[in-house]
């Protein structure tokens, strides 16, 4: 402990991120001399022309991207998970501009198994530094070193909220030391010491050390954060503003963009406006759906088919207009599992319901009925997951009961979704299932990646193996 006691007597922490890329760097450059080792069993290729200058190459690309954007940044309360992602992404993108000058430049003398064996140890070595230096990181802090002391300003929700945050994990490395505040909002269960009003933060920050200020105040306060500023600045501790932005959108997360210098505010992030997220989750629909259709279909709709024909008169398919994304229609298919009424249209169906036939109830049952929607997903009017689509008069019914009810428009409907898996499927009695659906949907919107996709299509199997209490 001697040794971390004299490093926290000096700011080792500000120069992490250089220690980082040259970390990288030197993993990089073992990972190549490892990879010829491994192919050859000697040293010599490393010499040759070709060798030497892709090894140049994959130098220089992975500082600049680690240098682009400070990817390589330390945020302390940052998740082992997001890391890991951010350097998964950098590796493929890595790979992609590597793979495009060998094949680009005709290097002949490039072997693609040692290719393979470099990448190979690189991602290793890569993966096992991320968690080795985190864990390093949270021993220290668990210890009690590498801390930043902490106060807040303003005793309110926002304030109590980033406490909670900064206070969460004990290796964040964040040491709270109370708020300071006229008077305490009293809906706020404010849990932490209130040190005292605005007026005492100056003494207190000459006698105390604090490397960080929050401040959590309403913009009405703008004397006193102006105060705060200069007292800031006078004592070289870092302020930082929590922005209310509830004041705003319920959205758990909103987006910043700057238009030159004016920061814009948006409600919520949304990934499928992204042009690549938008060709992934299109390419991952078509390809999809051409394979259940290929593989499923040629065999399992002559049977579907005659079921439904032997047990009730009517069509095979059930056809319905429905609200698709930006709120236009379009008609949905399905197995029919009703006999012919006059209130498909209007009502849906309920447990019990007398309209379903025998053989109808095991497809809702078992989600059978959907499988035509497939052709919906391969035509592009919906997505092998999304949010899924309702009746045209059920949409503008409770677009006038659920504000925020339109935001899952944004998005293609789904043969399943988030909220389904989630119990939110099938008949909604009440307003509170809608509201909830609803929810769920604008999650999925703000959270969308490929593998919750995914994963959102294995927990449907698994819950039509298990039965589902809503399936009806």
């Amino acid at each position: 402990m001697r040794i971390l006691d004299v490093l926290s007597r000096h700011h080792f922490s500000r120069y992490f991120k250089l220690l980082f890329v040259v970390w990288d760097v030197l993993l990089l450059n073992f990972s190549i001399i490892l990879s010829v080792w491994v192919r050859y069993g000697n040293f010599d290729k490393l010499f040759i022309k070709e060798v030497q200058t892709v090894s140049c190459l994959s130098n220089l690309i992975w500082l600049a991207l680690l240098l682009r954007n400070e990817s390589n940044r330390v945020v302390r309360i940052e998740p082992l998970e997001s890391i890991l992602k951010r350097t998964i992404k950098k590796f493929i993108f890595h790979i992609a501009i590597i793979a495009f000058f060998v094949l680009f430049l005709k290097y002949s003398q490039i072997s693609r198994l040692r290719l393979f064996y470099f990448y190979s140890f690189f991602f290793f070595l890569l993966m096992l530094s991320r968690v080795l230096s985190m864990q390093l990181l949270k021993y220290v802090r668990s210890k009690g070193y590498n801390f930043k002391n902490v106060v807040i300003v303003g005793a309110n929700d926002v304030g109590e909220r980033i406490r909670k945050t900064l206070s969460k994990d004990l290796t964040y490395g964040y040491r709270f030391l109370g708020f300071f505040d006229e008077k305490v909002d009293p809906f706020a269960f404010i849990s932490s010491p209130i040190l005292g009003g605005f007026g005492d933060i100056e003494k207190y920050v000459m006698t105390h050390q604090i490397d960080e200020m929050y401040v959590a105040l309403h913009i009405d306060n703008l004397n006193v954060i102006s105060n705060l500023i200069k007292i800031c600045e006078h004592r070289m501790i870092r302020i930082k503003f929590i922005p209310d932005f509830q004041l705003y959108t319920k959205s758990s997360k909103v987006e910043i963009s700057f238009y030159e210098n004016t920061p814009v505010l948006m409600f919520r992030t949304e990934p499928l406006e992204y042009t690549v997220n938008r060709l992934i989750k299109k390419a991952f629909d078509i390809v999809f759906s051409a394979a259940v259709i290929l593989l499923i279909f040629p065999w399992l709709f002559p049977i579907i088919i005659v079921l439904i024909k032997m047990e009730s008169p009517g069509p095979v398919f059930f056809k319905q207009e429905r609200s698709g994304r930006d709120n236009e229609s379009f008609f949905c298919l399905k197995f029919r599992s009703m006999r012919v009424n006059k209130e498909a249209d209007k009502l849906q169906a309920e447990k019990g319901d007398a309209r379903i036939t025998r053989f109808g109830a095991f497809m809702r049952k078992t989600s059978i009925d959907e499988l035509p929607q497939f052709f919906n997903v391969f035509c592009g009017d919906m997505s092998v997951v999304g949010p899924r689509p309702h009746m045209v008069n059920h949409t503008r019914q409770y677009t006038e009961l659920i504000n925020n009810y339109l935001v899952r428009q944004y998005a293609k409907p789904g043969i399943t979704g988030w909220a389904q898996i989630n119990g939110y499927r099938g008949e909604t009695r009440e307003l509170i299932d809608m509201q909830n659906r609803v929810e769920y949907d604008i999650w999925y919107i703000e959270n969308w990646s490929l593998l919750l996709d995914i994963k959102i299509i294995i927990k449907t199997v698994f819950n039509i193996f298990e039965g589902e209490e809503k399936a009806y």
